[in-house]
């Protein structure tokens, strides 16, 4: 069997490869022309799948059944640290069960959770709020006289406030909940990570998770306790009252489900904005179009989410023998999907290595796709349109004002520092 060159695919296991995003480019690039679906044999990793193309990505995405995503660990983990997971929790691989790490009749139960409450007609209700969340942002371009680290001080800060609100998480606890994330998301990264963590030791990465979810743990079996005692109208509500088959739901899984809403519920739009500004502070024609005509922001966010894709892959688990493409995929198989790769694939996007505010259409992979597609994308679509909503029309200009900066991550990514030079309206 044919197999990726080892040099080739090796530094998409190096978090520190992600702080490039034209280096990732490359290399799915030449992947795809090459070994569209072919397996990898990196050390300290099983043998596994590489899926490059958006329609074996969309393929694998749509049969649940088939491709599960809990049977080992969701994301790409070394040998080393899935071994340390076990052995922290008995001998499961996954240290969190959110929806992520869920199959089947499960999954679809817990997802029923929230299902209502993140639907398009509930989100509608939740833009006004958001509204207002996004004009506070504008007193901070007004007092920062000319610049600012806009994926620091904007992209950052107010998706934290939109998820936390909605969840029903006091604003004095908003940063505990980012430094929570950070932690979980950019375990590598020098700038972000656990102070004291060492990311060339294999099982980092999984110490950090268990020192997360233990965070999380602490903070939210208070909230649950509260919830119980006391219903609010919001998610935390829900997610404390839950039953599942009759029974409340498991206390792991109700953390786990908090785990998710408050750190990839904000940090993959965090992404996408600050992606935004630095393609608006690159780009004086594109910012000059949404300045003209704000009917075009909407295209405008969904473009800068296939563009960023901050979530860069999950993995998936053949539960029985299977093709693929012609390929003869076993059971127990692995298959990575490698999101940033579908996003750039010429055989479903026109152009793909430009952005384009006309693209008619955008089948992105941003939010995953099929069963397990994003719960909240609606919530972060219409979040990162009252942001630009607001701050277009405010801004006369805007420019680059230094050098913009990556996280070094291989599971969810994107500008960590965005400096930018601007006058007000």
């Amino acid at each position: 069997m044919t197999l990726i060159p080892t040099e080739l695919i090796a530094p998409v296991y190096d978090p520190s490869t992600f702080a490039s995003p034209s280096a990732i480019d490359e290399i799915f690039s030449r992947i795809r022309e090459s070994y569209p679906l072919c397996q990898a044999d990196v050390p300290g990793y099983d043998k596994h799948w590489i899926v490059s193309r958006h329609a074996d990505i969309m393929a694998v995405s749509r049969q649940n059944d088939l491709f599960h995503n809990a049977d080992r660990s969701a994301t790409l983990t070394p040998r080393a640290g899935e071994e340390f997971i076990k052995a922290f929790t008995g001998g499961d691989y996954n240290l969190f069960r959110s929806l992520v790490q869920l199959d089947g009749e499960e999954h679809k139960a817990h997802r029923q959770v929230l299902f209502d409450a993140l639907s398009p007609a509930a989100v509608k209700a939740m833009v006004s709020a958001m509204q207002l969340t996004a004009s506070a942002e504008l007193t901070k371009l007004h007092s920062s006289k000319g610049e600012i680290d806009f994926a620091h001080e904007i992209s950052s800060a107010f998706p934290l406030k939109v998820v936390m609100d909605i969840i029903g998480v006091p604003e004095k606890d908003h940063p505990r909940m980012l430094e929570l994330t950070q932690w979980l998301f950019s375990w590598a990264d020098e700038d972000l990570r656990r102070p004291g963590s060492d990311p060339t030791d294999p099982e980092q990465q999984a110490q950090t998770w268990t020192i997360v979810f233990a965070g999380l743990d602490e903070y939210y079996s208070k909230l649950i306790e509260e919830r119980r005692a006391a219903p609010r109208d919001d998610l935390a509500t829900l997610i404390a009252n839950a039953e599942i088959g009759n029974s409340p739901m498991d206390h792991g899984r109700a953390i786990s489900y908090f785990g998710i809403l408050s750190t990839a519920g904000h940090d993959s739009t965090a992404h996408s904005s600050a992606t935004g500004m630095w393609l608006l502070a690159s780009k004086p024609d594109l910012f000059a179009q949404l300045k003209a005509d704000a009917s075009l922001i909407p295209n405008f966010v969904e473009e800068t989410i296939r563009w960023t894709t901050p979530v860069k892959h999950f993995v998936r688990h053949a539960t029985r023998d299977c093709e693929l493409s012609g390929q003869e995929i076993s059971k127990g198989d692995r298959l990575y999907l490698a999101y940033p790769s579908g996003n750039r694939d010429a055989a479903e996007f026109d152009d793909p290595f430009t952005f384009r505010l006309d693209r008619k259409r955008n089948r992105h992979v941003g939010f995953g796709y099929g069963g397990h597609v994003c719960l909240g994308q609606h919530v972060a679509r219409a979040e990162m349109k009252a942001l630009w909503e607001a701050l277009i029309p405010a801004l006369k200009s805007v420019e680059i004002a230094g050098d913009t900066k990556w996280i070094a991550s291989e599971f969810v990514s994107g500008p960590k520092s965005v400096p930018i030079r601007y006058e007000m309206e």
